[in-house]
């Protein structure tokens, strides 16, 4: 695993979002983007993390700041999670783990004595021009809205 590094520029990407439209990075431009990577939605971590963005969208948009949530999930599953937890921001399906791999977060992991390869929990702050600001890469999942929120508004 070699993530992205602070001042890397972000891979351009498109992928389809929960209703299953086309969702490209430089739709943005303009607004700093959070591309947060979790591993599986509907998992106790990923709902964790999910929900406490959730709860704080709004501090995120007067930071003028999109939430990207990707994972491996079908459109269909992550359309499931937006609805199960009521999530109000667009989850991208990148079932082929391309976009994971551009970023670097791709790569071997172990869970419970097995040994397998998968997304790892990686979020990466992208600047309005399309550049890597901050790498968040060390956090708890119920702590991962605060961290980043305290981030941007220490900027």
């Amino acid at each position: 695993m070699n993530p992205l590094k602070i001042g890397e520029n972000a891979p351009h990407f498109t992928l389809l979002n929960q209703q299953g439209n086309p969702v490209s990075l430089t739709d943005f431009k303009g607004q700093k983007v959070l591309v947060y990577f979790y591993p599986k939605a509907l998992t106790p971590g990923c709902t964790t993390q999910a929900c406490g963005l959730r709860d704080v969208k709004a501090e995120f948009e007067a930071l003028n700041t999109v939430i990207l949530g990707i994972s491996p999930d079908s459109p269909k599953k992550l359309a499931n999670f937006e609805e199960k937890k009521a999530l109000n921001f667009t989850l991208l399906s990148d079932e082929d783990h391309q976009v994971a791999e551009q970023f670097g977060i791709w790569g071997e992991k172990k869970f419970m004595g097995k040994v397998y390869d998968g997304i790892h929990r990686v979020s990466f702050l992208i600047d309005e021009t399309g550049v890597v600001e901050q790498v968040f890469d060390k956090f708890k999942t119920s702590e991962h809205a605060d961290v980043v929120l305290a981030y941007l508004k220490s900027k």
